[in-house]
């Protein structure tokens, strides 16, 4: 990799040697438990909430806690949340479905590295009611609206990216119902599962039909991610990240038409190569990840190769988070290693 400007002090393969990342976060949580994502110190539900798995990760279980409880308390009565919050005051109406669902791998995340059923039941109805609106938006192709405005008009959209984060919720949804013994919410939700996955595996004509988001690299691993099974569409997914994404050296880029590397792409990358078996790259991804950082090893969003420099000059909590996750995902660090490596319910 070409010399950066900062030297990296991450040590991704063991706990201590990512610990001062857990301090950051655990540094800009606010009092209500919200971890703002932006320099501005709002935060989106989903951005949040992979903080909260940075903080769960690295052993911070009352942060974590607090940051599950935030989600609980600003829950809306129709189980979702809103676009965007500075602490619990609501900046963005509007509701996306991937926001809803997303809590589902949080809190089986939780329970992944802390056994505990009653947590699990403590926040059953915050999960079900979060699936519950996700899935009120599901088309009978399979696929789900992404939002509603805050007039309460559904954006008829259907976002790859968006629906493959969906999925992998619907799964951690489904683990849940599984210890918890919800039969009934365990059927309805495998039988939405199945056809969101066959919507994944055949998208032409269903997904991101009003914009084309191809340019974006996530609508090339994140499908990988929701745990497509089709050899031949995971091989083509493959081939286009490396063909248009994968700068050798630096790391996965962010849009097709700029040079620019970004950190959370790049870690999320590697994680979805571990999970197809490419362990070689996801760990060359996630070497090059951890060196775009500030004077403190706190990760930059991003390093634009051309003009050699860190751009912006930003440490997003979100991108702290995936460092934090791909680190797990490849060097088992913990009993949650696996969450985005392997199905998380039983057939």
């Amino acid at each position: 990799m070409n010399q950066l400007p900062n030297v990296s002090t991450i040590e991704p393969n063991s706990i201590s040697g990512l610990d001062h990342l857990g301090k950051f976060l655990e540094n800009i949580q606010l009092c209500s438990g919200a971890i703002p994502c932006n320099d501005d110190g709002s935060h989106d539900p989903w951005d949040h909430l992979e903080a909260v798995m940075g903080l769960t990760t690295l052993g911070y279980k009352a942060e974590a806690m607090k940051g599950l409880n935030w989600m609980i308390l600003n829950q809306n009565e129709d189980g979702s949340w809103f676009n965007l919050y500075d602490d619990q005051k609501p900046l963005e109406l509007n509701k996306q479905t991937n926001y809803a669902s997303y809590i589902a791998v949080a809190v089986w995340h939780f329970y992944l590295l802390n056994k505990d059923v009653d947590f699990l039941k403590n926040y059953w109805e915050s999960i079900m009611r979060g699936i519950s609106f996700s899935l009120s938006l599901q088309n009978i192709n399979g696929a789900i609206a992404w939002n509603i405005d805050e007039f309460g008009k559904v954006d008829e959209d259907y976002l790859l990216t968006g629906c493959s984060s969906i999925a992998k919720s619907l799964e951690c949804a489904i683990a849940i119902c599984q210890v918890l013994g919800h039969d009934r919410f365990e059927e309805e939700w495998r039988i939405a599962h199945a056809k969101l996955i066959k919507a994944l595996e055949n998208p032409e004509g269903i997904f991101d039909l009003k914009i084309d988001r191809s340019r974006f690299s996530m609508d090339s691993y994140y499908p990988i991610l929701a745990g497509i099974n089709k050899k031949n569409i995971i091989a083509s997914l493959v081939k286009t990240i490396k063909k248009f994404f994968w700068i050798q050296g630096v790391g996965i880029k962010c849009v097709i038409d700029e040079p620019w590397v970004t950190v959370a792409e790049t870690c999320e990358c590697s994680i979805a190569f571990k999970k197809i078996g490419e362990d070689e790259l996801a760990l060359e991804l996630l070497h090059n990840a951890i060196e775009i950082v500030d004077s403190k090893s706190i990760p930059y969003m991003g390093w634009q190769f051309h003009e050699k420099i860190y751009w912006p000059e930003e440490t997003p909590s979100w991108t702290t988070a995936a460092c934090i996750l791909a680190a797990d995902a490849n060097y088992s660090l913990t009993s949650a290693s696996d969450l985005f490596v392997e199905r998380q319910f039983k057939f």
